[in-house]
């Protein structure tokens, strides 16, 4: 797997596995029940037109997520621009 980077700094079209969640407990636990756990692939979509949120498809539905919830997810960038 490649080096880990931090969500909010991919681009749309990139795909990741998730390696890490940081922040605190409350904020881990909000993730989890969104379906954020390690090991899952998150495809960055778009970005909204002022930049944040930025929308991800994950588990086969769109979640929208600040910047600064996403700077607590760290992943590894699986490769190619989605099509």
């Amino acid at each position: 797997m490649s080096e880990s980077t931090q969500l909010h700094l991919l681009r749309p079209g990139q795909r990741a596995t998730i390696v890490n969640i940081n922040g605190e407990s409350a904020l881990r636990r909000r993730f989890a029940e969104m379906g954020i756990i390690r090991g899952e692939t998150i495809l960055i979509e778009r970005n909204a037109p002022l930049g944040d949120p930025v929308e991800y498809l994950i588990k086969g539905y769109h979640l929208a997520l600040r910047k600064e919830e996403a700077a607590q997810i760290e992943v590894a960038l699986l490769g190619g621009i989605h099509g």
